[in-house]
């Protein structure tokens, strides 16, 4: 199983080779690929946004990644340096996956796509490393939401757990600054996913893999999708076999898991 490192959640560094440029939100960091790349998808799929659902948008976009290079770390930002708005298509982590493709999907220009990205990763748009939203159940539970949790919709086998975000078994903090954050947290135990599970998900559900870890709510995130060969997990994997983006079988992914929390897209 993918382990969400916890370098990602305490000291991000961003990848070599960016250049950084002034916005009107503050500085971003961004290369020329990515800039390109940006423009390419919206051009592709922009004019799609008012008459596609949802998920038709999330499964568009997500698979314009397929084949990116896993790569960890690629934020920058921590308790004692700035926070900086990093946009690099050239190496994905399994997180800043989701927040492109949550933003891409709502965007028809590349600044509209620098403000979705912005409402998608930080806390009131406020871009700043205490700030961003460093948990999955973030998604919904901090505004601007960008989606709603729907785990016990989807299973009648559905766990509640309370769980003490960021904070260590020690009592110490993942994250200094950050502060501790008490949260219900619904997840499905993996040995109630099965086809029925899979009738109940939609294709661009935001799936994350449980963990029993205290102090975290997920492990790993991707995208649920529903292909023509059934079910996969479209993520930023870090098994040395991919390091890649790629479609995991679903089931026989999530079945040496915890578990799954179930996030669906507005």
């Amino acid at each position: 199983m993918h382990k969400l490192s916890l370098l990602i959640l305490i000291a991000p560094l961003m990848g070599c080779g960016a250049k950084k440029a002034t916005s009107a939100e503050g500085m971003t960091d961004i290369d020329s690929y990515t800039e390109s790349r940006i423009v390419n998808i919206i051009n592709t799929h922009a004019k799609k946004i008012e008459t596609s659902h949802p998920g038709e948008m999330i499964d568009a976009v997500s698979a314009e990644f397929l084949g990116t290079p896993y790569k960890a770390n690629v934020l920058v930002g921590s308790p004692t340096n700035p926070e900086r708005l990093v946009i690099d298509f050239r190496g994905l982590d399994c997180f800043t996956y989701l927040d492109y493709v949550n933003s891409l999907r709502h965007s028809t220009s590349q600044s509209d796509f620098f403000e979705k990205l912005i409402s998608t990763r930080y806390v009131n748009n406020d871009i700043s490393y205490t700030h961003r939203k460093h948990f999955f159940t973030d998604w919904a539970n901090r505004q601007p939401l960008n989606a709603k949790d729907i785990t016990a919709q989807i299973s009648p086998h559905t766990v509640t757990v309370t769980k003490y975000l960021n904070q260590r078994e020690n009592g110490d903090e993942f994250i200094p600054t950050l502060g501790v954050v008490k949260r219900n947290i619904n997840y499905i135990p993996a040995e109630f996913i099965n086809d029925e599970v899979v009738n109940h998900l939609k294709t661009g559900d935001y799936i994350g893999i449980y963990t029993k870890i205290k102090g975290l709510d997920v492990t790993h995130t991707g995208i649920f999708i529903m292909t023509p060969e059934g079910a996969v997990l479209r993520n930023a994997s870090s098994l040395k076999k991919n390091m890649k983006v790629v479609d995991s079988p679903f089931l026989q992914y999530v079945k040496n898991t915890p578990g799954i929390i179930v996030l669906r897209a507005f």
